[in-house]
């Protein structure tokens, strides 16, 4: 079953609001039926697939193409939206992908690419000689100069053509071509409805597919990359002036999921912002402290100092959350502690978890993730804790935060990032984040024009 958001754009009064600056919108979808239950250790092996790829030493960025993730932990979710390429303008499905730059999508030449897709969804295919606008990309054009080349662009002696090739460490990959063509989006303009807008952009055509890419029960017609790389549509857009170098999500935590996706700013009144960590190919941020029911933890600062095996990132594309052992240990001792009298401690599949008969919210502490800037991200009971188990079993809670061990990357996955706006600007290297119920309605501002206009989602199901 999918969710389908569609957004009507009107014009409002100035209220208590979250807004959007000169913004454009994706819909976000989300696949897999709700009662699609899988256990822990399966969504750990798919996060531990994820992290082995994106931990691969790649100059320019880390390339990822399997984006998956859910609100809920238990429920795959991945989060895909509807690009148009090319004229006549064709559909395409793609997956959300903070981890990397490029938007790439099926071409019709594809070999040993899947032909149906487990997700629901009608496999689309890019052909070249069907729009009218498309232009191959040549081995002159800056993406494959010095100054601009990745690991991931390549021109060889055989071809005129700028290729590219993603591999992966667990086999996945794909090799492909660059395009020029056009890419069609809604802007949002001052008190007008949606507007219709377009751009030409630079991406990739995918001849074959390897791994996990050439399964059916994932396949999807493309990866949309988010990354801070050139490549990225955000940068591509930015450099034509069609839309700020940052872009927002709100994801849904409860219920059916979805979402928000912008090409755009949230400016929401709660929003605090910590900045990037320079010269990473993560969306890496310092964490320096956490605390439990405002009590800070004795946790060494180095086990969270940005190194090439350490430092703490935020990826929209990991299930579950991830903890250097230095500092999950005391975490869940302090958790632990405070909740004994009402909860009773015990070890499920190598996890502490908790058999509790009173809501979480009654009985389980906030925990404060302290950042540098002075910037905090408070996390509720749900944030941290994970329902093992089917409704009609005795209530079971586990810590989800996953221990890492020897060193290694504290993640912030979506068990983390669901019911909160997260802003990613790239123009002010700065990530800001504010707590918020995603199913309500999100404002917009438009500073070129003074106007305000808000967003009410009606939800379709297939």
């Amino acid at each position: 079953m999918l969710l389908l958001w569609r957004f009507l754009i009107l014009a409002a009064s100035l209220l208590t609001m979250s807004v959007v600056s000169c913004a454009t919108f994706l819909p976000l979808h989300r696949a897999f039926p709700l009662n699609h239950t899988l256990e822990l250790d399966q969504l750990r092996a798919r996060d531990r697939v994820r992290h082995a790829r994106l931990l691969q030493d790649v100059v320019g960025g880390v390339v990822d193409f399997s984006v998956r993730g859910s609100p809920d932990p238990y429920l795959i979710g991945l989060y895909f939206t509807k690009v148009k390429l090319g004229s006549p303008p064709r559909e395409f499905n793609v997956q959300i992908d903070t981890g990397s730059d490029v938007l790439w999508v099926t071409c019709s030449s594809c070999s040993n690419c899947p032909q149906s897709s487990g997700l629901g969804v009608q496999l689309n295919y890019f052909d070249t000689a069907s729009s009218s606008t498309a232009g191959l990309v040549p081995c002159s054009h800056p993406i494959c100069t010095s100054e601009m080349q990745t690991a991931a662009t390549e021109c060889s002696p055989q071809s005129t053509l700028c290729s590219y090739s993603f591999q992966y460490g667990d086999g996945s990959g794909t090799t492909g071509f660059y395009v020029s063509d056009t890419f069609y989006f809604d802007a949002v303009l001052g008190e007008s409805l949606i507007s219709n807008s377009s751009a030409v952009i630079v991406f990739g055509c995918s001849t074959f597919q390897s791994g996990d890419l050439a399964k059916t029960d994932k396949a999807i017609d493309g990866i949309l990359g988010f990354g801070q790389g050139d490549l990225s549509v955000i940068s591509q857009l930015s450099s034509h002036g069609v839309t700020p170098r940052v872009f927002s999500h709100c994801l849904k935590g409860e219920g059916n999921g979805g979402g928000i996706l912008v090409l755009g700013e949230i400016l929401e009144p709660g929003i605090v912002y910590s900045p990037l960590v320079p010269s990473q190919p993560h969306y890496n941020l310092n964490l320096q402290s956490i605390a439990v029911n405002g009590q800070l933890l004795s946790i060494d600062p180095a086990a969270f100092v940005t190194s090439s095996n350490r430092g703490t990132i935020v990826d929209s594309g990991t299930t579950l959350a991830y903890l250097v052992q230095e500092a999950y240990d005391p975490f869940v001792s302090a958790v632990t502690a405070m909740v004994q009298p009402y909860a009773t401690p015990t070890i499920y599949r190598g996890d502490q978890c908790y058999r509790v008969s009173n809501s979480i919210s009654e009985v389980f502490p906030p925990v404060s993730l302290n950042f540098a800037g002075g910037a905090s991200m408070l996390l509720k009971p749900e944030d941290y804790l994970i329902r093992v188990g089917y409704p009609d079993e005795a209530p079971l809670w586990c810590i989800g935060f996953q221990k890492v061990q020897g060193g290694g990357l504290t993640i912030l996955g979506d068990l983390i990032l669901k019911d909160k706006i997260f802003v990613y600007d790239l123009a002010h290297q700065r990530i800001g984040w504010a707590n918020y119920d995603c199913e309500f309605d999100i404002y917009f501002l438009h500073p070129c024009s003074g106007a305000y206009s808000f967003a009410i989602s009606s939800i379709m199901f297939h």
